[in-house]
């Protein structure tokens, strides 16, 4: 088996290139990477010098790949299938690339501020910082709930790599700040995104780390 996916089943941007590889029914080895034991994070570190997951290796083709979007790409240029993970469209490429760093910059991220700031020390936390992580989460929300009033998935009526990235953003930050009942179109279009069995799969073997997710009362 060429490809091997070094990753964790509960980190969110590793969620990204899971859904990738299981929507096309890609074969690769799963690795899960514990960066506690002092021989998964060595080998690891020499795959990823930054310590960063995920990460891939393309025994094939002698290469690695770093980074959740790269890996997507990647995956889309050399181990292509039925599912145009990424447009031979070069504008409809780049929508779907903008949808992708939005979810990655303007969901993710605040989401994981927030996430973050549960695991400090209860002197250095960061009220302020939180708040404005959720602020830009409820302003995130308004734009896609405007985008998605029209259309299926991220860009229009095909699953693409904006949805991979779409799936964790959204089920996280749901975690953290609740759509509650102002975002419906946000809503029907998580819960379209829980539906799609590559999604389904990738929580599913979550399943057993969610227990070690530190913001449980959202």
């Amino acid at each position: 088996m060429s490809l091997t996916l070094h990753f964790h089943p509960l980190a969110s941007f590793c969620w990204k290139p899971l859904i990738a590889l299981y929507e096309n029914g890609t074969a690769f080895k799963p690795v899960i990477v514990d960066l506690g034991d002092e021989h998964s994070r060595a080998a690891f570190l020499k795959i990823s010098p930054s310590g960063k997951m995920p990460a891939l290796r393309d025994d094939a083709r002698d290469r690695s790949v770093l980074e959740s979007t790269i890996v997507v790409e990647y995956l889309a240029a050399h181990y292509p299938g039925p599912v145009e993970l990424v447009p031979a469209d070069i504008d409809q490429a780049l929508a779907v690339r903008q949808a992708d760093r939005f979810y990655d910059f303007y969901v993710q991220e605040p989401m994981q501020k927030i996430v973050g700031d549960r695991l400090r020390p209860q002197d250095r936390t960061d009220p302020f910082g939180v708040e404005q992580a959720r602020g830009q989460l409820r302003n995130s929300y308004a734009i896609v709930e405007q985008e998605m009033q029209s259309k299926t998935w991220a860009v229009g009526e095909a699953f693409s790599l904006a949805d991979c990235a779409a799936s964790p953003a959204l089920f996280y930050a749901n975690k953290v700040e609740p759509f509650g009942d102002k975002y419906p179109a946000v809503k029907r279009y998580h819960d379209r995104l829980l539906q799609r069995p590559a999604f389904a799969k990738v929580i599913e073997e979550a399943q057993p780390y969610f227990k070690f997710f530190p913001y449980n009362n959202g």
